[in-house]
């Protein structure tokens, strides 16, 4: 049996021996709590920063950081897509269809100038390495992204300071705002 949609699309594929919740903003403390009752600093890091503080760190856990995938949720309406991908290269989940693209770990330090106007714009909604080893998911309705790894991967997130990342059961329920 495959992944659950709602699963594939937050923490990518079952079968990784660890996952993890990079949480872009703190979970929900109350019932009913919208994100925009969430308080941040002004040195609170953009999803995009997170996600590629994460990504940089995962480097480390795969012999193909130059070889990896891309996906860009076609919804996003601040993320025009090449004309390359709208042509063809698409990738189709339950409820969701991505532009696919190719490329290293490192082309997501030039993320908004390559796919927006320089500001900042969302984070892939997936990423990962030829090799498998790890997957990345940014769902456009969470508030954090999932991570499919190894143990040692997910503890070295987990060890982050300028990182919020908790252990996670893919299969369980996650919080979520309302």
């Amino acid at each position: 049996m495959g992944t659950p949609p709602g699963q594939l699309i937050t923490f990518g594929p079952a079968g990784f021996e660890a996952y993890a919740r990079l949480r872009f903003i703190p979970d929900p403390i109350r019932p009913g709590q919208q994100e925009a009752d969430v308080e941040v600093g002004d040195d609170h890091l953009l999803d995009i920063e997170q996600t590629r503080r994460a990504l940089h760190l995962l480097a480390r856990f795969t012999s193909s950081a130059q070889d990896c995938y891309f996906c860009v949720w076609e919804g996003y309406s601040d993320i025009p897509l090449p004309t390359h991908v709208r042509s063809g290269a698409l990738l189709e989940l339950p409820h969701r269809r991505y532009g696919l693209l190719h490329g290293c770990i490192g082309d997501i330090d030039g993320w908004e100038a390559a796919l927006g106007s320089g500001g900042p714009i969302a984070p892939p909604a997936l990423v990962w390495p030829a090799d498998q080893r790890w997957c990345l998911a940014s769902d456009v309705d969470p508030h954090w992204a999932g991570i499919g790894a190894s143990p040692a991967a997910i503890d070295a997130l987990n060890a982050q300071t300028t990182l919020d990342v908790i252990r996670a059961d893919p299969s369980g329920e996650q919080p979520e705002y309302r």
